[in-house]
Parts: structure tokens; C-alpha cells; sequence
């Protein structure tokens, strides 16, 4: 008698048969990462899945094997600078396997990471034809710095080390400059960092105060470290800031997204410290250079007016009755005591003084 049922093993058996024959090499899947879990063993096992507006369409266990994800995973490290994780969109090449017990897997044998870096500055130039259609990538461009900037909000994670290193060559600075600095703190890595960003910017904002600048800052790391910092979210809320965003970002080759928004970048966080104190130092420099002449100015206008009295002085010395004398002239008076400017004014008998520098003498006209 004929069976009109399948038992279930084989129904599996059916399926494998079917799968395996359909492919039966290896395949090239784009998915991303939604779960990633290495065992202590050394076996990897993933859940691979494809979202079409912000839905999950497909999901798909994975798994890859001890010996091949020690390749596999070194690889992508050395050329992407990050290790395989959560979020991650790849390239994977797959051979499709199916078990009676565990079912439908993916069988991990490749992952490109070119793919993955392609992927994301596909996304970036998108992003950017975002921004400059919305005109945003030239909204902080008009916004002018102060010449002295004094009142910083800080956009960092408390404990990033850049952000360590900033505090540091602030407050350790040469000249004894000092700063007004607010620390706004913010996710500067992973998927949750565009947000954190612009909540913080939100927050400098909300708080009322007049900061003259926003600093957003974070030390280096790899590429797909970096990649939140090409996010439209974190962009558009640096442009659409109300007051002038420094970034400053990564390693010295380093350029993102967040720093074409920006209203200035610098290369680092020790950069943004550097900037501020060198605009400090050149202002100080410049108030000493006008103090110099300012008073090399008044100096010489002092010694000019103290010559010109030291000239009006000898004048006047030199027109002194007392001097000419001193130069074997004499001084006649009448007997009324006034100079005789003239012989005439004298008849035979007057009495006349006639004066000299060490004293005067009495006598008569004859």
C-alpha cells in the first residue's frame, strides 16, 4: 500500500537533494550582518539578513568555519582597518547547505572587503549630492569665527583619547592661556554615533549660552571606525548649527563628510588645540609688536619736545641781559634806573650806574 504521507526526514531529504542540486557550487551574496557570534572554539556563526525600507525581507543563518574565519577575518582587518561586525554590509561567498536536524545554513567560505569599502563611499557620494542639493554643504560657510574665540562647546566622548589629548595641550599650554570649555558629550564611533552628534549639537543649542565656537572632535581609527562621520544625521545637524563647527577628526589623512559641513576643519583633536592656542599667541604677538612701537612712538615724541625745550631754553639764556654782559658788555641807567638805549638822552652832569657782571659803578657825564 502506498504511503500518502512523507515522514519528515524525508521531506528534509527532498529539500537537501533539491537545494544541493539547484546549487550546487559556490554563490556570491550581498547581505548585512545583523548578528555575529565567534565561539571559543573558533567557528563563527552569523545571521545574514536584506532590509528594503527600513524592513527585514530575508534572513539567513550562516556559519564559517574555524580554518577559514581566521583567513578570513585577518584579511579584512588588515585591509578595511576594522574587524567583521554587526551592521556591516559584505560580499560573502556562500555554498548553500541543508541539514535534516538544523536546517537551511549558509556556508561561509569568502567576504570581500573591497566590496565592504566600495559600499560605503558608494554611500558617501550619495550622501554628499544629498547635502549640496539640500544646500546644506555650504551653510556653515558663512557663519564668521571670532577672532579670539573664548567660549567653546566640545562635542567628545569623555573618555576618547583625543579628546584627552585636546584637554591636555589646552591646559598645559606655554603662554597660560585659558579657556571656557563645555564638555557635550556623544557616541563618536558605531552606529549610534550620527545621533548622539546631532542630540549633542541640539543640546548646545537648547542651552541658551552664546558660544562663539562648537568643537567636534575624535582620535584616529580605521576607515569603517570613522564611516559614521560620513552619516547624512550628523552632517545636516553640523550644518543647520547656529554657531561655527571646528572638527577635527581621525589621522592628518583623513577627510569626512562632517568636515565639508563644517565651517573649519583641522586634521586632529591636538590640531583643534594647536589652532586655538597659535590664534591666541598671534594676537599676543601682535599686542606686544604695537605696544613696542606704541612706545618706541611716545619715546621719540618725548625726546623731540624735551630738544625742542632745551633749544627754547638756550634762546633764552642767550638773550639773558646777564649773559651778554658776561661777554665784556655793560649796562648803562639813567638816574632814574631806566636802560639808556642812547647817548643822546644824557646832558654834562648827569649822574648815570653803569652796570657789569660782577657788580656796578656810579659816575657822571662830563
Amino acid at each position: 500500500m502506498e504511503k500518502e504521507f512523507l515522514e519528515l526526514v524525508e521531506l528534509q531529504a527532498l529539500i537537501k537533494d533539491e537545494l544541493e542540486s539547484a546549487f550546487p557550487g559556490r554563490i556570491r551574496v550581498k547581505a548585512e550582518i545583523s548578528a555575529l557570534q565567534a565561539r571559543s572554539n573558533g567557528h563563527c556563526y552569523l545571521e545574514l539578513s536584506q532590509s528594503e525600507g527600513g524592513r527585514v525581507v530575508a534572513k539567513a543563518r550562516a556559519v564559517c568555519w574555524r580554518n577559514i574565519w581566521a583567513q578570513i577575518s585577518a584579511c579584512f582587518a588588515q585591509v578595511t582597518g576594522s574587524a567583521l561586525k554587526e551592521g556591516m554590509t559584505v560580499l560573502a561567498e556562500v555554498s548553500a547547505s541543508y541539514s535534516e536536524l538544523y536546517g537551511f545554513t549558509l556556508v561561509i567560505n569568502d567576504i570581500d572587503p573591497e566590496f565592504t569599502l566600495g559600499e560605503r563611499e558608494l554611500k558617501r557620494q550619495m550622501t554628499l549630492k544629498r547635502l549640496e542639493s539640500e544646500g546644506l554643504l555650504d551653510m556653515q560657510k558663512g557663519l564668521a569665527l571670532p577672532s579670539l574665540p573664548y567660549r567653546i562647546a566640545v562635542i567628545s566622548a569623555p573618555d576618547a583619547a583625543g579628546y584627552r589629548d585636546f584637554c591636555r595641550h589646552i591646559e598645559s599650554n606655554e603662554y597660560g592661556f585659558v579657556y571656557a570649555t563645555e564638555l557635550y558629550p556623544a557616541a563618536v564611533q558605531g552606529d549610534q554615533a550620527p545621533q548622539s552628534v546631532a542630540d549633542a549639537l541640539a543640546a548646545v543649542e537648547a542651552s541658551g549660552i552664546a558660544y562663539d565656537c562648537v568643537m567636534l572632535m575624535r582620535g584616529g581609527g580605521s576607515k569603517l571606525d570613522l564611516a559614521c562621520f560620513d552619516e547624512y544625521v550628523m552632517a545636516a545637524a553640523i550644518a543647520r548649527c547656529p554657531f561655527p563647527v571646528i572638527t577635527g577628526i581621525g589621522h592628518d589623512q583623513d577627510h569626512h563628510i562632517a568636515d565639508m559641513a563644517a565651517c573649519l576643519y583641522v586634521k586632529t583633536p591636538t590640531a583643534l588645540a594647536d589652532w586655538l592656542i597659535d590664534l591666541y599667541a598671534a594676537e599676543d604677538e601682535a599686542i606686544a609688536y604695537y605696544s613696542t612701537r606704541l612706545r618706541l612712538a611716545f619715546q621719540n615724541k618725548v625726546n623731540a619736545m624735551a630738544a625742542k625745550v632745551d633749544m627754547m631754553e638756550s634762546r633764552i639764556l642767550a638773550a639773558d641781559p646777564r649773559n651778554i654782559l658776561k661777554r665784556g658788555y655793560t649796562l648803562t641807567l639813567d638816574a632814574s634806573g631806566k636802560v639808556a638805549r642812547s647817548a643822546r638822552v644824557f646832558n654834562s652832569g648827569d649822574e648815570i650806574r653803569l652796570l657789569f657782571p660782577d657788580g656796578e659803578v656810579e659816575a657822571r657825564v662830563k
